[in-house]
């Protein structure tokens, strides 16, 4: 089996190249990028299965690096900044990131991290995984990873993709928060994390981008379900 294909941004040279060897080591193909702006010219001739981006970078900063990405790519995001308030947590998780690593980082945690992203990432983009969900006019088909509205494509994260998935499979059912947080994200609810919302949050606004009609219903106090809808 081919290596994961894996994009490292980081201005800093000694942090790129510490990032790069973590990469390396554990078996995957690492390729540096110093800028923002670098980054972008490499997503676009080739394919990623996973980026490490920092957010303070010249040319483009990670942020607008992250929203020019999500209008057609579906990989994995972990962030890794300096700029570790929750503020910034929440507004790069709203732009399309997957996971935020405040540093200095531990080693041992992105590598955990990479692996954990890599891991829904492929499972969510097998074909093992195939089979076509439907719900009014809105379409998920997980063999070929998209979503559609009408036969219009809606851009969505592979994290936005699995809670769609999870809500559309069983769409009368009401996942809380923390069943969304474990099946998806694969680890422990702390219960104050406003990860889940941020998500649901960013899922609906490009559903409703592409139709009027509400998917998500949010069920207050216990947490979201497939809305009812016509068709």
């Amino acid at each position: 089996m081919d290596a994961f294909h894996i994009l490292v941004v980081e201005d800093d040279p000694s942090i790129n190249k510490l990032l790069c060897t973590i990469v390396s080591d554990a078996g995957y193909d690492c390729r540096p990028a110093f800028s923002g702006s670098e980054a972008a010219l490499l997503a676009e001739q080739y394919s990623y299965d996973l980026i490490l981006l920092d957010l303070m970078l010249p040319g483009l900063s990670g942020e607008e690096f992250i929203a020019r990405l999500r209008k057609g790519k579906t990989m994995p995001v972990i962030v890794l900044s300096a700029k570790a308030g929750l503020e910034d947590r929440v507004n790069v998780l709203k732009l399309g990131a997957d996971d935020f690593i405040p540093k200095p980082f531990d080693n041992a945690e992105v590598l955990a991290r990479i692996e954990a992203q890599l891991r829904r990432y492929k499972k969510f983009s097998s074909a093992s995984e195939g089979g076509v969900l439907t719900w009014g006019d809105l379409t998920l088909d997980r063999e070929s990873v998209t979503v559609t509205i009408s036969g219009k494509e809606i851009a969505l994260t592979a994290r936005e993709f699995e809670i769609l998935t999870l809500l559309m499979a069983r769409p009368k059912k009401v996942f809380t928060r923390e069943q969304i947080y474990q099946q998806v994200w694969g680890e422990e609810y702390m219960g104050d994390d406003n990860t889940v919302n941020v998500h649901v949050s960013n899922l609906r606004a490009k559903l409703g981008k592409a139709s009027d009609t509400e998917y998500i219903k949010t069920v207050w106090g216990i947490g979201f379900k497939m809305a009812e809808v016509e068709g």
